[in-house]
């Protein structure tokens, strides 16, 4: 009897071909088998081929196991791997701003803890995930740089092995590449796309790309002297030219309490108690309100270049050398636009919901009479680069029949840089003093603003600031892996082996931001900046509510460079409150507009040295039911040590109505230090209680390790502050991973050639789950103008009237040139403008610091259902899956504290239809995924964001001319889809987004 994975009743069925072919899919990951295992994914060439060798993948392996080959990537119409593994069951995907999809969650499992491999290492990630986020410290791996073309096979185990590398308490992905040995003839082709994007069309016509953008791959693999060498070359470059619009909070919602919260306590955002007729169906428990509405649109233009080079050498059948390098390249531009109103909680007659968890508004009306409040038309920049390359060595030696050992390391890089002098994101924000009355709707998909009383006016005019952001993320692994395989006998098989892993994480940020709120120059100085309109509900055509009346039709936006250019002009003139209206050079006033080094700012460095080994044995029973069984154990022992340059916080200044200004001191750095140790059991049990009938039970424990944004030293605190105070961060290097004890059943019936049914349970008991709670702070000589000296005067002579325009008029009216008090004059609309400083003698400023921490943990429990089904020999066939998933580690819509939910959590489903013959190829797929939270915290505090359940279609269509060349055309997103968040209830809008949908069309020669 020999030790083996396949089912015995089986071997007789299954082609010699397709046995190598499985074999391939998993060996060289950390989970393989027996080293001398091999597949020639290069050359599967047909859908049912590729699934019948994904099928095999699936039975053979130990615990559960599924994946995608070549030929399957291939056929799909994905524009990245992320796409073609939301295909499998239980595999969701997140999409970025032009609707790719980036990032992958597994059972309900966030990217975060889903461990990502190439060629069996484990991958470096340098994610900034939003046009205008900071580095972020993520673990999760954005398949937006890696294009499908050079990827042979994806795994995904879903169940842990003591083999495999820790990190993925969801799934542990291997992404593999091509290897020439391994293949039995040369390989060489060619391909082109065209590429035309309907996002296009909804833009303004500044925003818009090409109308047609190329994409184009190559492939060459070959052996040479007798099979002894083998060199491989792929690379791929695409461009892509797309946009999106989106209606959105940036600052989020605010949540109260009507029993103890109200706006005469001084709750910024709590609706007034009087007059009692202003709120209809005012609520007696939790409500929130909004703090602004936002619609923007931005035009992007993305380059991606991915290229591999493989270098094997073999000088006997028991020795094989492999040299590998893969790089990739993706450069994300946008140019933005956006009109915003800022509601600033003025409020006028509003009405909210009744039921559910949160009253909502339906409507929200802030009320300007004078029509002098700005209306925000905003235009900003975006430019970064993402470099990733990996450089590795493997050795395989088979120094018997029995023994084998195989070493490997390689050291990989990946970095996210700005790529442009204005830095990662830039925004002006261009006021136009003209808005009146602003009321907001919220009975719709879309968000309705309405403007009744609202004009363009040039004269109206002014610059009120401008944000210059700098975010550069670098991360590095070194990584060394042994492991031997020793056969003991047909029926007994031991592994073992030792790891060695240092990750260096580096990310920084420097915010250049000018709070020039109370306007650079006058309204005036600003008529010849160009600003054009478009119809706004245009620019959500597919979304219920573009066409209501109620909207305000017209959708305002400035050119970035026109503005940038007056902005200077007028600071060289008459200079910036910022700077004390000291006018400046023209180098000056370039630079008070343009990024800084962003090594002046936050800098986060992180250093986690793991050690790891294991030793795993593999027994098959020679019975009447043939069953095998894997019992595993692994230690991991991890350090870390984290230092963060911080920016404190050194002055308060109180600049406009609303925000406090605080000044920024010299960098400092802090430090902190972690360590853990585990030993992971595990166990994986399968038996083919008949021939076609197969059983799985796993059992096995693994870690996730906390994000790098957790494990900081030192106080980071915002540059601005408010009434109620201000915010922080700090982090937490001795946090412990997340610990998870997973088991998992299925049954997989293979009823008939190439089709089968498997239905599988999971359920995950997950401890350590990192969480955050809030601290109140002060911080020595950091004290608020607000309720010190100043401040009360001022109140008791507007007769206990909170509003600023009463108050900050009073200060400077009665205290100009005192101390702290810097009076600067009266705008066009009778509001004195300046600055009021925090004095020794006034309150301390209080800030909210977030801080991470472990907490207690919870279940998550799942059902997978998977069909596949050919129709004989027809060429038609039906693939599809369904996963449902829950947990109680859900967000609390009706408490308003911290908490720590599981983000990502979702049904989801697939189906897949297809034909091929000699000559036809064609496939069509639908995928949807159900609701699921997305973050745990928005712009107003802790409050959720609930991605609505969101549906795509995508088709392929293949035509064969000859034996060599294939035309290919795919269609994506043929459905024009969009994309909602919302918070406590669905009223309460997060933001919604269109994009449109794709057309490729394309050839692939084969040499």
């Amino acid at each position: 009897m020999k030790l083996e994975r396949t089912p015995r009743h089986a071997v007789g069925r299954i082609k010699p071909v397709a046995l190598a072919s499985v074999a391939l899919c998993s060996a060289l990951a950390a989970q393989a088998q027996d080293a001398t295992q091999s597949l020639d994914t290069v050359v599967v060439t047909g859908i049912r081929k590729s699934l019948d060798t994904t099928l095999n993948l699936k039975r053979t392996a130990t615990g559960l196991v599924d994946g995608i080959v070549a030929e399957d990537i291939g056929k799909f119409p994905d524009t990245n791997l992320a796409e073609s593994m939301q295909r499998i069951a239980g595999v969701s995907i997140d999409r970025n701003a032009s609707g790719e999809g980036n990032r992958v969650t597994v059972r309900g499992v966030g990217p975060d803890f889903n461990l990502v491999l190439l060629n069996g290492r484990q991958m470096p990630v340098a994610p900034i995930n939003q046009l205008n986020a900071g580095a972020s410290g993520s673990r999760a791996f954005d398949f937006a740089n890696l294009a499908a073309d050079a990827v042979s096979a994806l795994e995904v185990f879903k169940t842990s092995r003591a083999s495999s590398p820790t990190g993925g308490i969801g799934a542990t992905i291997n992404v593999k590449t091509a290897r020439p040995l391994d293949s039995k003839e040369r390989v060489a082709s060619i391909g082109v796309k065209a590429n035309y994007d309907a996002s296009n069309n909804r833009l303004p016509a500044e925003f818009k790309g090409s109308s047609a953008t190329p994409e184009i791959s190559g492939i060459y693999s070959d052996t040479f002297a007798d099979r002894t060498i083998g060199i491989a070359l792929s690379a791929s470059y695409s461009k892509r030219d797309s946009g999106s619009n989106k209606a959105y909070t940036q600052n989020g919602w605010r949540t109260f309490n009507a029993a103890t919260q109200s706006a005469e306590n001084g709750d910024w955002g709590a609706v007034p108690n009087s007059p009692a007729n202003l709120i209809t169906n005012r609520p007696k428990g939790l409500y929130s309100t909004s703090v602004d509405l936002r619609y923007v649109t931005t035009g992007l233009q993305r380059e991606r270049l991915n290229s591999q080079a493989v270098l094997q050498f073999a000088p006997s059948k028991d020795v094989k050398f492999t040299l590998d390098h893969t790089a990739s390249t993706n450069t994300v531009k946008a140019k933005e636009a956006e009109m915003s109103s800022w509601f600033n909680f003025s409020f006028g007659p509003t009405t909210f919901t009744t039921g559910g968890p949160v009253a909502s508004p339906l409507v929200q009306t802030a009320e300007y009479p004078n029509n002098d409040h700005d209306l925000a038309v905003n235009t900003g920049k975006y430019a970064q680069k993402a470099k990733n390359g990996s450089t590795g060595i493997n050795l395989e030696w088979k120094y018997s029949d029995a023994l084998k050992f195989e070493l490997d390391g390689h050291h990989s890089t990946a970095r996210t840089a700005p790529d442009s002098p204005y830095g990662t994101y830039s925004v002006m924000d261009l006021g136009m003093f003209s808005q009146g009355q602003a009321i907001a709707y919220y009975d719709q998909k879309l968000p309705i603003l309405a403007l009744p009383t609202t004009q363009f006016m040039s004269s109206r005019l002014q610059l009120t600031g401008s944000q210059f952001t700098n975010n550069y993320s670098n991360q590095a692994v070194d990584q060394w892996q042994a492991k031997a395989t020793y056969k003991l006998d047909s029926e007994n098989k031991l592994l073992a082996g030792l790891g060695f892993t240092k990750v260096n994480d580096r990310r920084a940020n420097r915010n250049h931001q000018h709070d020039d709120w109370s306007g650079v120059g006058l309204q005036g100085d600003y008529t010849n900046v160009s600003v054009k309109s478009t119809s706004l509900g245009g620019l959500y055509s597919q979304i219920p509510g573009h066409a209501d009346s109620r909207l305000y039709s017209s959708f305002y936006y400035a050119d970035f460079d026109n503005l940038r250019a007056q902005a200077i002009k007028v600071a060289m003139a008459k200079g910036t409150p910022t700077n004390g209206f000291t006018p400046m050079s023209q180098a000056q006033a370039e630079a008070y507009f343009q990024t800084t080094d962003f090594s002046a700012g936050n800098d986060w460095r992180t250093v986690e040295k793991s050690t790891a080994a294991y030793a795993q044995w593999d027994h098959a029973f020679d019975t009447e039911i043939p069953m095998n069984v894997s019992v595993g154990l692994r230690y991991e022992s991890t350090k870390v040590n984290a230092q963060s340059q911080v920016v404190p916080r050194v002055s308060s200044s109180w600049g406009s109505s609303n925000e406090i200004a605080l000044a920024a001191g010299t960098a400092t750095f802090g430090s902190g230090q972690g360590k853990y140790s585990y030993v992971l059991p595990n166990i994986d049990f399968d038996a083919d209680i008949a021939p076609n009938l197969k059983l799985r039970a796993s059992f096995g424990e693994n870690l996730g390790r906390p994000g790098f944004d957790t494990l900081l030293g030192g106080v980071s605190l915002n540059g601005n502050a408010n009434a109620g105070g201000g915010s922080g961060s700090t982090g937490n290097p001795a946090l412990k991973p997340l610990l998870s004890k997973n088991l998992d059943f299925s049954l997989e019936y293979y009823y008939t050639k190439s089709s089968y049914v498997a239905a599988g349970l999971f359920y995950k008991k997950v401890s350590n789950f990192i969480g955050t709670q809030i601290v109140n702070m002060t911080f020595p000589g950091l004290t608020t103008p607000i309720g010190g000296g100043y401040y009360k005067t001022a109140l008791a002579a507007c007769n206990g009237n909170t509003q600023p325009l009463c108050i900050r008029n009073y200060i400077f009216t009665n205290f100009a040139n005192q101390p702290g008090v810097n009076y600067t004059g009266t705008n066009a609309t009778g509001e004195k403008q300046g600055t009021i400083s925090g004095l020794a003698g006034d309150p301390a400023l209080v800030f909210q610091v977030t801080t991470p921490t472990n907490q207690a943990g919870d279940n998550i429990k799942g059902l997978e259902l998977n069909a596949q089904h050919m129709f004989g020999n027809s060429g038609f066939g039906v693939s599809g899956n369904y996963t449902y998933v829950k947990t109680g580690l859900k967000f609390d819509n009706t408490s308003t504290g911290p908490q720590a939910p599981l983000l990502g959590v979702s049904n989801s489903a697939n189906l897949v239809g297809f034909y091929e013959d000699s000559t036809w190829s064609v496939r069509a797929a639908y995928n949807w995924r159900g609701q699921f939270l997305a973050a745990s915290g928005d712009g107003g505090g802790s409050n959720p964001v609930y991605t609505e359940p969101y549906g795509q279609v995508d088709v392929s269509v293949g035509y064969k001319i000859g034996k060599d060349l294939t035309i290919q055309a795919d269609l994506i997103n043929l459905n024009d889809g969009y994309i909602r968040q919302h918070g406590r209830t669905p009223e309460q809008l997060q933001s919604v987004i269109q994009t449109g949908r794709r057309f490729l069309i394309g050839a692939r020669y084969r040499f």
